[in-house]
């Protein structure tokens, strides 16, 4: 491991400060890029203007004649929580902006897969809609939208996903990644894609006449929602998304919020008037996940849809078990895909410059996970392979995989489909996270393809896992109060939490738990606590080391804690 620290132009800390921003505070947003306290203005009217989203006028257009003729419009959600959110956001808000019909459709993942089909857009003509409209998904249904169009559906895509080299003919297409789109940030959440159109929906009904600026539904009443599915989906906090995360944290320490978020506070044991993105990150979103990979979406989507308050409680319930069950399935996968990597990495055997493995046994809601893990156990990009469930599927493999800094992963799944022409059945992502499908045949073909791309477009530099971090802390800002003022800030992919470096003198360490290292640490002149997970192995009297802060309450005392990151031993 190497720790970076961060060069911090002081110049510009000294410039936030003197716009009233604290010493602290100034450097840690400095060193993420941010130049003007104005990009901390986290005002609604600082939001990117809808209108320089391309499309987003006539998916207004479309969906304002709809209401007008009360036509049943239908929601393709994704079966994830980015799906889940944006489905809500569109229910909800289709209904303030007037429509009278509002329903939704869920993939099933095993069944249907990811995405608008031909079968879905069969199932959503039978329910009696007149106007399809996907969320977080649709930019790659070429086929699912074709027949949608050719049913005498109205289909509108809203999706922010990467596109392929063919695009889809809908009626209307929302997507700050397709082509031609100038809209800023090219970061926005499939939740938050749909926000945006409601926006433009009602701009349009105003000119329409059928409101006016001090009769118009609210929507940021929405924004709870927008802020979970964008912080879940692990989407780049640019400066417009932390807008939209800030607004919506706001909403839900005052106790405005969906009785579905209250309601999976309360069976996460968190207290909403200290909600932070790590609740997004780690509680919420993972229980609504956990419907989609092992159960049915349509159980996370109705927690959220629902203003009945008791009944998101027994849902979120539901989905705190189903959690607790794909953890466990999780906790077996990632062991055996642990071991069947670490195979690969044995004395005397060359390291492989990225890792792919499978196991009849997997099961395919839960590899997206385990490829994470065993990612950031090896630092190499991962995929994980399990057998498909779906009847008359059974000999494909699903995979789900996940990269490091400088691996475009959905690029190199298209150059490995180009160099084996019907090696990939299906695929698509991004950057950091992409999914596909092959012939349970060609495992070892897609594994040797994979590999031999990570081997041309990777050096050692890469594979060498780097923690960067905000340089030293000084030891005025070692407060609890300082913590959780931090702590409620918003931070994320893109936007990391703040992470110290320095060298400490190690006073003590000792075992606890049998796998975790606890620390005391001689931290400029001061003994701090510290606490290492995961770590077994003891470290020298003085090292330097990468840590991040935290609050131990212990028998009514709150003491400041290192939470270690890494260490250069």
């Amino acid at each position: 491991m190497k720790i970076i620290a961060k060069e911090i132009p002081e110049a510009s800390v000294q410039q936030l400060v003197a716009a009233g921003v604290h010493p602290l505070w100034a450097r840690l947003y400095v060193a993420r890029g941010v130049c003007s306290a104005d990009e901390l203005d986290p005002a609604l009217g600082k939001l990117l203007p809808p209108s320089t989203l391309l499309g987003v006028e006539q998916a207004a257009r479309v969906l304002a004649d709809a209401i007008a003729q009360q036509q049943h419009l239908c929601i393709v959600a994704d079966y994830d929580c980015d799906g889940a959110t944006a489905c809500a956001v569109a229910v909800r808000g289709l209904r303030m902006l007037g429509a009278r019909q509002v329903s939704y459709e869920v993939p099933d993942r095993v069944v249907d897969g990811y995405g608008l089909s031909a079968p879905i857009a069969r199932r959503v003509k039978d329910k009696g809609a007149d106007v399809l409209v996907t969320v977080d998904n649709g930019i790659g249904s070429i086929d699912g939208v074709a027949a949608a169009t050719a049913l005498g559906l109205t289909v509108v895509v809203t999706d922010h996903h990467l596109p392929g080299e063919q695009l889809p003919q809908p009626h209307a297409m929302v997507n700050p990644n397709q082509p031609g789109c100038g809209f800023a940030s090219k970061a926005l959440a499939g939740v938050g894609v749909m926000f945006y159109v409601l926006l433009a929906l009602r701009s349009e009904l105003r000119a329409r006449g059928v409101f006016d600026a001090g009769n118009q539904p609210k929507l940021d009443t929405l924004l709870p929602l927008v802020a979970l599915g964008t912080v879940a989906d692990v989407v780049k906090l640019d400066a417009n998304n932390r807008r939209l995360v800030a607004q919506g944290l706001q909403r839900i320490r005052k106790g405005h919020m969906q009785a579905g978020i209250r309601a999976l506070y309360e069976a996460a044991g968190r207290e909403f008037q200290q909600a932070a993105t790590s609740d997004f990150g780690f509680a919420l979103g993972p229980r609504i996940n956990a419907a989609g990979r092992l159960a049915d979406m349509t159980i996370g989507i109705e927690c959220l849809t629902t203003d009945n308050y008791e009944h998101a409680l027994t849902l979120a319930r539901q989905l705190n078990s189903i959690n607790r069950e794909r953890q466990e399935i999780e906790g077996g996968m990632r062991q055996q895909a642990f071991a069947l990597a670490d195979e690969l990495f044995e004395d005397g055997i060359l390291p492989p410059p990225a890792v792919s493995v499978f196991d009849p046994d997997f099961h395919e809601g839960v590899v997206g996970i385990v490829a994470s893990r065993v990612k950031d156990r090896l630092h190499r990009p991962t995929f994980v392979f399990a057998a498909s469930q779906a009847p008359g599927k059974e000999h494909e493999l699903k995979g789900s995989g996940r990269s490091i800094p400088g691996f475009h992963l959905r690029d190199a799944l298209d150059l490995v489909g180009k160099r084996h022409p019907g090696l990939l059945l299906r695929f698509g992502g991004h950057a950091m996270a992409a999914g596909c499908t092959i012939p349970e045949e060609g495992f070892e073909t897609f594994e040797q393809a994979f590999s031999r791309v990570a081997q041309e477009w990777l050096d050692a530099a890469t594979l060498t896992r780097c923690v960067e971090t905000d340089g030293p802390l000084r030891p005025e800002f070692r407060q609890a109060e300082m913590v959780e003022r931090l702590n409620l800030d918003v931070w994320g992919q893109g936007f990391a939490h703040p992470t110290f470096s320095e060298e400490v003198e190690v006073v003590s360490q000792r075992l606890v738990g049998e796998k975790h290292l606890k620390l005391q640490l001689r931290h400029q002149g001061d003994v701090v606590d510290g606490i290492w997970f995961g770590r077994t192995e003891p470290v020298p009297e003085r090292v330097y080391m990468a840590f991040r802060l935290d609050i131990n309450e212990w028998r009514g005392e709150r003491k400041v804690q290192f939470l270690i990151e890494g260490a250069e031993c």
